[in-house]
């Protein structure tokens, strides 16, 4: 038996959380998985709401995607997440790093990644989770890494429970192993 991958991971832990009607966001869409995973759980009558600031991950998405009504899709950055969606959302999926197949030099950055965060966890309802995997081992990762990280940390106990799965390590910077961080909302 082999352990699941953190992607796997945050498809579990979202499963418990996101029910049929719900609401998500998928903030960095990339090739669509997770906005493809989220459509199912929320089903027709739910909705979800999938970011990215490259068109074609938008458009690989939409591809997968079309016969889904409840996905609306926004070729915009995670950052702006708070313009087009209001709370409370059931559950938030981020998957850091790079577009897989794509322009490898486009990558997710603090400076948009911090804030997108922020908004994602204020758009939490009661019980609603967020999840992130970070993907450190990509020039700039480790920076992103260890600010992702600081964020979970400062997170205010009495609202969230957060949990961390990955290598053991002191620092995120002392690995380039991907790693999953979920926050849930008390309530």
């Amino acid at each position: 038996m082999s352990l699941p991958r953190v992607t796997e991971l945050a498809h579990l832990l979202v499963e418990r959380c996101l029910k049929p009607g719900g609401r998500a966001i998928d903030a960095t869409v990339g090739n669509g998985h997770d906005t493809l995973f989220l459509a199912r759980l929320v089903g027709p009558g739910g909705r979800v709401d999938g970011f990215d600031l490259q068109a074609a991950a938008i458009e690989r998405t939409r591809m997968k995607t079309s016969e889904l009504p409840q996905v609306h899709l926004h070729t915009l950055g995670h950052e702006r997440i708070g313009e087009l969606v209001a709370g409370p959302v059931d559950a938030v999926m981020f998957n850091l790093g790079y577009l897989p197949s794509g322009d490898k030099s486009v990558i997710t950055l603090p400076s948009s990644t911090l804030p997108a965060l922020e908004t994602a966890a204020n758009l939490l309802g009661g019980g609603g989770i967020l999840t992130t995997v970070v993907y450190p081992g990509h020039e700039g990762g480790a920076e992103e890494a260890a600010a992702v990280v600081r964020w979970f940390q400062n997170l205010a106990r009495d609202c969230y429970r957060v949990v961390h799965f990955g290598p053991l390590r002191a620092s995120p910077a002392e690995h380039d192993s991907p790693f999953l961080l979920a926050a849930w909302r008390e309530g």
